[in-house]
C-alpha cells in the first residue's frame, strides 16, 4: 500500500526537524548571536525539498540564564521551532517546543 500524501508530507516534516536539531544542536550561542543563528537555521532548512517556511525562536532570557562563560551551546530547551511543508496540495505544521524536559517535535495541523 502507498502512504497517502498526508502521511508523506508529515514525514517530510520530520525529516526537516531532524536535520535542524541534529544539524545545529551544541553550536556556541550567546544572546547576541542568538538572532543571526536563528536566521541561519530558517534559511538552511527552507532550502530542502517540500519546505515552505521555518520559524526558529530562540530564548535568549532563557539562554542567558545558562551562560557561565560567555556562551553556552544550542539545545532544545533554548529553541521554538514551526516548520511548514507542502506537498502536493497537503500542507503540514509541524512545532517544536518543550514538554516536561525535552524539545518535543510534532504534528500540529494538516490541511488539504
Amino acid at each position: 500500500m502507498d502512504p497517502e500524501t498526508s502521511e508523506t508530507a508529515c514525514f517530510e516534516a520530520g525529516v526537516k526537524f531532524g536535520a535542524l536539531y541534529h544539524q545545529f544542536a551544541g553550536t556556541p550561542v550567546s544572546p547576541d548571536t542568538a538572532d543571526s543563528l536563528a536566521r541561519a537555521m530558517e534559511e538552511s532548512i527552507e532550502n530542502q525539498p517540500f519546505c515552505e517556511s521555518v520559524t526558529v525562536d530562540v530564548l535568549t532570557d532563557e539562554l542567558a540564564d545558562a551562560i557561565d562563560h560567555g556562551y553556552t551551546e544550542l539545545t532544545g530547551r533554548f529553541m521554538e521551532v514551526e516548520i511548514v511543508v507542502e506537498q502536493d496540495g497537503v500542507e503540514v505544521v509541524a512545532r517544536m517546543e518543550m514538554e516536561d524536559g525535552y524539545p518535543l517535535m510534532r504534528v500540529a495541523d494538516v490541511r488539504a
